[in-house]
């Protein structure tokens, strides 16, 4: 199976839409995957990827099935106490790698700025719903691993975030939180690809076929 993920174009956040620039760029991004067969397109119900995945449905003349547990993640206090960096887990992992702190531990969340911390229980909350999706599809998390359950051919799109996505892809890699968002920070619309592949029966991990490419925005203003 292959997980197209599309991060949503450039966006207004204050009303939840795209820009104009955010509509090109989820055009360039609808026609550079215009040669793909997905069987099925998904997007958080965030108006800023349900309108990206308009783009990219159109030339599938798919529906999108929307998921709640994709919407972007937040972050901040918990319970009003301060918390570094106002919680914003790029930026606390920037402060933690200039302090020269590690960030590839598991354990994340108890980290300095990621304890107390609201995000730990939106990537939870992405999380389960991803391996739940994942486990309808065919592959049923076990451990730090996939149980094949069916073989499973297909290719579907994710249209989401930059926060959702790489709380997903980190969980799919086994990569800490922290240390996805120091190492790899998706660009609007950009694609990132992962694969799960095996015998039934067998355990297998996710692979990287593309991550993070935003190449089909180059030059458009």
């Amino acid at each position: 199976m292959r997980i197209v993920f599309v991060r949503h174009g450039h966006p207004d956040y204050a009303k939840d839409c795209l820009t104009e620039l955010g509509h090109k760029y989820a055009a360039a991004a609808a026609e550079r995957l215009m040669d793909e067969r997905p069987m099925k397109i998904y997007a958080s119900t965030c108006g800023r990827a349900r309108e990206t995945a308009e783009h990219v449905a159109a030339p599938h003349k798919m529906d999108i099935i929307p998921l709640d547990f994709m919407r972007e993640i937040g972050w901040g206090s918990k319970n009003g106490e301060p918390i570094l960096k106002g919680g914003q887990p790029w930026c606390i992992t920037d402060d933690l790698i200039l302090r020269e702190k590690s960030v590839v531990e598991r354990g994340w969340q108890d980290l300095e700025g990621f304890v107390n911390n609201k995000v730990t229980d939106c990537v939870e909350k992405v999380v389960g719903g991803f391996d739940r999706l994942l486990a309808e599809l065919g592959y049923q998390r076990e451990g730090l691993y996939y149980r094949v359950k069916k073989a499973n051919p297909d290719t579907v799109f994710m249209v989401s975030h930059g926060g959702s996505s790489s709380a997903a892809i980190s969980h799919m890699l086994n990569i800490p939180l922290p240390h996805f968002c120091a190492t790899m920070r998706p660009k609007f619309t950009a694609i990132t690809v992962i694969t799960l592949s095996g015998e039934v029966g067998s355990l297998v991990t996710a692979h990287v076929e593309l991550m993070n490419d935003a190449r089909h925005i180059e030059g458009i203003e």
